[in-house]
This record gives structure tokens, C-alpha cells and sequence, in this order.
């Protein structure tokens, strides 16, 4: 069994361990690694020396909602698996203080996925591996009694799974203007990892009832520090810009409140080989020895299931390393562009069960976005990127899925005073479906996600 991480993709924009979206600038125009506003202290610290003299700090609330479905195809039908991914609204908090040709900046939010699943029916996966559990018990019966004994297989389960999963992360920036045109800026982030899961899984026989039962409930906890280092070209009309965050480990430790695994071996095993020595099959003393052989390869593969959720043990939820390199062009006082290119490290970042290394390749995105200044007063911008994770079979997972995706975002600022810039902004992302043959038939998983967000920045 793997419920590695529910919410292991990130809910918003970004790689599969890390968000990317924290100020509404981004939800309006997308590409904003060239930027020398507020939101420079995330995408673009060694840019907020060519910034506004003096303070700047910026409030932001967004507000995402999702569903990650799982539909199971089967020689019987299909079944729709829905999982109802939601968050509150989620702030972040931007600050700088620039100062000649030094600037120091911060950036408190949620950095890493971020949200709630749940899905009411559960999981096709664990519904496949309880039930697999009784019929290869049944199966281990029949072949001890030479096919007297029945195999039985469960056909109805009681199924529920969620979760939930944030990276908190407050990250400082120190930058310096080393000429006219070069700066550079160095700092580090703080990562605090705050998850859970919770379920049930209850596989039944119309005849028989309760055959199997599988429950958790599981806290994990972890803490991981990211250093970074950026560069800023910036001469006339054009800025050049790469940020790089190194691989952050982020180890877990499970406080696990709860955890059963339970096979109704009375009903499975202990009558029919009752019933056997009635029928003077077998004597009691050789029913007792099989019955006691089942047991004990049974529970056995029932603690290998439940191992990675025991009290204490340790989960591996790394992120990547990210290479960040973009390029700004002031067309007109009015008008700019930005393109810009995110590599997230992911073969390289440590995951559950080495997932990792299933990836093809680790994520690429591409963006741009586009800025027009209206009047003094309001701002328009567009923007869109495109999401490439390298997805296998092996990685993909009921409980940890990702989709390749397009996104659109657009929205303006209003420049309410000197001081003052209000900003809005809508994005959502258009997912490709993607198709896992299993043992027990095809799961095709699909995703939608939409972010609305405000924001407002202030000038000191």
C-alpha cells in the first residue's frame, strides 16, 4: 500500500513539490521572473535593487478550488472516483526595503502544495488491494484443501480517503547592486510541512459480510531549509535574469494516532476448515496447523502494508532544485513582455519509495506574459504557461497524480494613489487526461483548477 502523499502535486502553479504563485501579479500575467515591483522579493530578489527607494510591503489572498477525479474502466462498466480538492482563502505576505545599491526582501507563504482532498468513494487502489488481500487468501485455502474450499471475493467495499498538505515557507533575500547594470542577491527559505491522512476501507460479501478492514489516521511533520541565489542584468529596455533555489530536504516523521488492519480469518479460514473436519477431510490437529500457517502469512503481508504508517516512521518529501532564467523587454514606457523558463530538479528529490525515480524527466515549464499601462492610473496583463511534468505509469498513483497542464492568467492593477496599487487577477489550467492500465482495469486521471486573487501593495 502507498498513500505517499495525497496532495503531492502542488495545488496551484509550480512543480510537483513547489508553488510558484504567491502575488496576484502572477495570477494576471504569469511570467514575472524579470519583474522590479514587490513581488521581486519571490521572483526576482536580485531585481529589487533597480526597485522603488525606500519600504514596500504587499498583502495578497487567493482563492483556489480544484477536483482530481479518477474514472476505473472496467470489462464491468466504469466508475467514477470524484475527489473534491479545496483550501481557505490562502495570503501571502511580501516586504523590501531598498536603500542605494543594497536591498533586503522577504516572503512568507505557502510554498509547496497546499489544500484539502477528499474523496468520498475512495480510492480505486485500495479497494483493488483489499479485495486482492481476501481473494489471495481464499485462493492460499482452496489450494490447501485441493479446491474444496471456496475463493471468495468481496463485492462491495466501504471506502472513504483524505487529506491534507501544506509547506509553510518565510524566505529573506539580501541584495547588492555590484555595477550600473549587475546585481546579485543570496538568502535561504524556512520549509515547515504540516499533512495528514485519514481512511477507511471496508471490503464485503453479500453473504458473507465484513471480510476485511483496513483504517488510519496518520499527522506528519517535518521541517527543510532552501538556500537561493539569483543575478539581475538590467541595462535600457532589457533584463536578464536566473534565480536558483537548491534541493531542500524535507524529512517527515509520522504521529500516527490510529492504524488497523484486520481480515476476518473466523469467517475465511476457521469455519470452512471447520466444516472440513466435520466432513472427516482432514483431522482437527491438521486443521489447526493450516489454519494457523493462513494466519500468519496473512498478518505478516498485512504489516508490510501498514509499515509506512506506523508511529514514527520517516517519509522523504524533498523539493526540487529549480533553475529559474527569464527575459524582460520595455517595448514602450507603456508596454512590456517577459518569457521565462522553470526546470524543477524532481528525478533528484528524494520522494516515498524513491517515486522519483519513475519521472522521465524532471519538470519543465514555459511562460509569458504581457503588461500594458493603460493611464497612470490602471495596468492590464495576460499571460499563459505550459506545464510538462515527464509522467510514467510508475509514478502516476491514486493518491499522488499529476497532469500535464495548460494555464491562462489575466487581470489588471489600479493605482489607487502614489502609494497604493490594488491588484486582481483569475487563472485557471487546462489539464491532459492521462490513461494507466492496472491489473484491475484503466484508470484515466483528470484534473481541473481555478485561482482567483486580490492584492494590495503599499509604498512607504
Amino acid at each position: 500500500m502507498a498513500m505517499t502523499a495525497i496532495f503531492a502535486t502542488a495545488s496551484w502553479a509550480g512543480g510537483l513539490m513547489t508553488n510558484t504563485n504567491y502575488h496576484i501579479a502572477f495570477d494576471r500575467m504569469m511570467a514575472r521572473g524579470a519583474s522590479f515591483d514587490i513581488d521581486a522579493a519571490y521572483s526576482n530578489p536580485a531585481g529589487t535593487v533597480f526597485g522603488r527607494e525606500g519600504w514596500q510591503l504587499s498583502l495578497n489572498f487567493q482563492k483556489p478550488w480544484q477536483y482530481r477525479d479518477i474514472e476505473l474502466t472496467t470489462d464491468k462498466g466504469s466508475q467514477m472516483f470524484e475527489g473534491k480538492a479545496s483550501a481557505p482563502i490562502v495570503p501571502a505576505l511580501f516586504a523590501a526595503y531598498k536603500k542605494d545599491r543594497w536591498a533586503v526582501s522577504t516572503m512568507i507563504g505557502i510554498v509547496g502544495s497546499g489544500g484539502f482532498v477528499q474523496y468520498d468513494n475512495g480510492v480505486p487502489m485500495f479497494n483493488a488491494l483489499l479485495g486482492g488481500v481476501v481473494t489471495s487468501l481464499t485462493k492460499t485455502m482452496n489450494q490447501q484443501t485441493q479446491g474444496i474450499a471456496p475463493v471468495v471475493t468481496p463485492d462491495q467495499f466501504d471506502s472513504e480517503m483524505k487529506g491534507k498538505q501544506y509547506i509553510y515557507g518565510a524566505q529573506v533575500n539580501f541584495a547588492y547592486k555590484l555595477t550600473d547594470y549587475l546585481s546579485a542577491a543570496a538568502g535561504f527559505r524556512a520549509n515547515y510541512y504540516d499533512g495528514y491522512y485519514r481512511g477507511h476501507v471496508k471490503a464485503n460479501h453479500s453473504a458473507m459480510g465484513n471480510l476485511a478492514a483496513l483504517s488510519l489516521d496518520v499527522d506528519q511533520k517535518g521541517w527543510g531549509f532552501t538556500p537561493m541565489v539569483s543575478v539581475n542584468f538590467h541595462q535600457g529596455p532589457l533584463t536578464l535574469t536566473a534565480r536558483y533555489e537548491f534541493r531542500t530536504k524535507v524529512e517527515t516523521k509520522n504521529e500516527t494516532n490510529s492504524l488497523s488492519a484486520s481480515l476476518n480469518t473466523d469467517q475465511l479460514v476457521v469455519a470452512p476448515l471447520a466444516q472440513l473436519v466435520a466432513a472427516d477431510y482432514m483431522t482437527a490437529e491438521q486443521a489447526t496447523a493450516t489454519a494457523t500457517q493462513i494466519k500468519s502469512t496473512v498478518q505478516g503481508g498485512m504489516a508490510a502494508y501498514t509499515a509506512p504508517y506506523e508511529d514514527g516512521a520517516k517519509t522523504r518529501y524533498d523539493m526540487p532544485a529549480l533553475l529559474s532564467i527569464a527575459a524582460g523587454y520595455e517595448f514602450t514606457p507603456k508596454l512590456r513582455a517577459t518569457l521565462e523558463y522553470h526546470f524543477f530538479d524532481d528525478k533528484n528529490a528524494k520522494m516515498a519509495n524513491d517515486r522519483q525515480e519513475e519521472l522521465k524527466h524532471g519538470t519543465h515549464e514555459f511562460l509569458a506574459g504581457i503588461e500594458y499601462d493603460i493611464n497612470k492610473k490602471f495596468t492590464i496583463s495576460c499571460g499563459g504557461q505550459h506545464t510538462d511534468y515527464g509522467l510514467s505509469d510508475g509514478y502516476e498513483q491514486n493518491t499522488s497524480f499529476a497532469c500535464d497542464s495548460w494555464s491562462i492568467g489575466l487581470g489588471g492593477a489600479w493605482n489607487i494613489n502614489e502609494k497604493v496599487r490594488l491588484n486582481a487577477g483569475y487563472f485557471c489550467s487546462i489539464y491532459s487526461n492521462y490513461d494507466k492500465q492496472t491489473s484491475y482495469g484503466k484508470e484515466t486521471y483528470s484534473r481541473t483548477n481555478n485561482v482567483i486573487g486580490v492584492g494590495i501593495d503599499f509604498k512607504f
